[in-house]
């Protein structure tokens, strides 16, 4: 009975994950056909209107509203989290500013250094001092991050393979 509950959890999470994916597939093929007017300097792109800047989290604002925010940046935001992971180069100090600041800034540096990028409900806010330490190194236009270029494993695969992927592990998890 609990194996074909966990079943059918993983297979009502895998319907989900098709949907979001299918959905996202069709809204970015709509936008794609949306016309854009461009700027010259690009609106909110404050990396030409003043410099070089980093996204970091806001002392003093709540615990529970930077936790929310961390979270979402190295979840649904998918800003590179692996250095302020435990053994990576950001992990020190570990604090909750601390990995929060890297995390936001990470999310504002792939996502065009908009300002609208770098809000986080609040809890983040733009510097022009760069917050990188020792072998911490925050990522900027034009200098980018010193971590790995080469692409998470997810991008090289698309979802509806990793779709695919899952259900026939589960198929080979029930014959077992």
């Amino acid at each position: 009975m609990r194996k074909k509950m966990w079943a059918l959890r993983c297979l009502l999470f895998l319907e989900c994950f098709l949907v979001m994916a299918v959905e996202a597939n069709v809204q970015e093929k709509a936008e794609a056909t949306i016309p854009v007017t461009t700027l010259s300097p690009p609106e909110g792109n404050t990396t030409f209107l003043g410099g070089t800047t980093w996204c970091v989290a806001l002392a003093g604002v709540s615990q529970i509203d930077l936790q929310n925010a961390l979270d979402w940046a190295c979840g649904l935001g998918m800003a590179d989290c692996s250095p302020i992971q435990q053994g990576g180069s950001c992990f020190e100090p570990d604090t909750l500013l601390s990995h929060a600041s890297f995390a936001f800034n990470n999310y504002y540096q792939q996502n065009g250094n908009s300002d609208i990028a770098c809000n986080f409900g609040g809890t983040a806010t733009l510097t022009k001092s760069n917050p990188s330490y020792g072998k911490c190194n925050y990522a900027a236009p034009g200098l980018g991050s010193l971590h790995s270029s080469a692409p998470p494993f997810s991008d090289c695969m698309p979802k509806i393979v990793w779709w695919k992927f899952l259900v026939i592990l589960l198929l080979l998890y029930l014959r077992s």
